[in-house]
């Protein structure tokens, strides 16, 4: 996940035991440029990729490889919607998150796929 993901949302995802990574902590890579992420998104197993930084959604950001999700959300409910966004349906496994960017937000999902033609639309479970 990103660093602009605040300590206290982190902690609430362990506290979950829910397994992450967020740059500048466990990824020694603090203040790493936007442009650097998605280079550096291509070196790992098919992550998926957690941000409050809208400029990652972006159509042309889909790779089979990894999974974009930018949280359009409060920053105090990051750790909620990142629980239900994996714990969703058309989500909840690697699989099938790769490919996609998504924007999550209080309302439900909006998703652009890999070739698609238009973004589709997810309300939550």
């Amino acid at each position: 996940m990103d660093e602009n993901i605040a300590a206290g949302q982190r902690e609430t995802l362990q506290k979950w035991r829910i397994p992450i990574q967020q740059i500048g902590v466990d990824v020694r890579m603090k203040g790493i440029d936007d442009e650097a992420i998605i280079p550096f998104l291509h070196r790992l197993r098919r992550p998926t990729f957690f941000t409050r930084d809208i400029d990652f959604y972006e159509r042309t950001l889909c790779h089979a490889n990894y999974c974009l999700v930018y949280m359009a959300i409060v920053p105090d409910k990051v750790a909620e919607f990142m629980r239900r966004f994996l714990r969703h349906r058309e989500f909840n496994t690697q699989a099938k998150r790769m490919g996609c960017v998504i924007r999550a937000g209080k309302s439900g999902l909006t998703v652009w796929r890999l070739h698609a033609e238009k973004e589709i639309s997810f309300t939550w479970d």
